[in-house]
């Protein structure tokens, strides 16, 4: 039976020069995780299912050797579905998305420009249940501005910019969902290092407090109306309580 994953990591592999296939695989191995979302990925990682078996979909970026990738070891309730997302001048982007049962996950690369990559995000939300997580390579310098998500990720940098400068690009947010714990592992030879979240759906407030949340609402609407009618009458209105 299939279950939403839990452990999830996602990595940018570092495409031709990056990680290849035999340390995607010695990374599944050490850490297993439930899901497992890469991006810069090439058609060499279609060769991680005769390493390690599992289930594995790739979606390239139109007219780039790489794209998106994403490897579980029990099968997706359906095929990951491919998002078009806002492009930039030189790279066509997409997203893919999974259906998890109990949430979804959005597996992102997004583009270095600071505006394009927010609108992307923005593109991305409407495609996504209620319980949803984005994870990958956000390019983003500062806070995401996603409305109803929070940044649950590693604060840690995950990339240094020309060896120097200290980044947090790969990135997850949530939305519906709790965060137990979080890692960044060691980069290997891509240029960016695996981050892990553990997620699981969040408690939904319970109907009482809604329930009387309308109430109070009924109330106050009532007392207005009361309010009004003493003043059409003549009488003078009562203070509130």
């Amino acid at each position: 039976m299939h279950r939403a994953p839990r452990k999830i990591i996602s990595w940018n592999l570092l495409r031709r020069t990056g990680a290849t296939v035999e340390a995607v695989a010695a990374l599944i191995e050490q850490e297993k995780p439930d899901l497992l979302l890469m991006q810069e990925a090439t058609a060499e990682i279609l060769g991680l299912q005769e390493r390690v078996g599992g289930y594995y979909a790739w979606a390239p970026l139109p007219r780039r050797i790489h794209g998106l990738a994403m490897w579980s070891p029990t099968p997706f309730l359906s095929a990951p579905r491919i998002i078009p997302i806002p492009s930039g001048a030189i790279v066509d982007r997409v997203c893919q998305v999974l259906d998890c049962g109990s949430f979804g996950i959005a597996n992102v690369h997004l583009s270095h420009g600071q505006m394009l990559n927010r609108r992307q995000l923005r593109r991305i939300e409407q495609h996504l249940p209620v319980r949803a997580a984005v994870l990958g390579d956000y390019n983003l310098v500062g806070p995401a501005l996603l409305p109803g998500f929070r940044d649950v990720g590693p604060r840690h940098p995950t990339h240094a910019m020309v060896d120097l400068v200290p980044l947090r690009l790969d990135r997850c947010l949530v939305r519906g969902l709790t965060c137990r714990n979080t890692a960044v592992l060691p980069r290997g030879a891509s240029d960016h290092r695996p981050i892990v979240v553990h997620l699981e759906p969040a408690t939904l407030p319970s109907g009482r407090p809604r329930i009387a949340h309308l109430r109070g609402r009924v109330d106050l609407r009532g007392m207005a109306a009361a309010i009004a009618r003493r003043r059409r009458a003549g009488a003078p209105a009562a203070p509130a309580p």
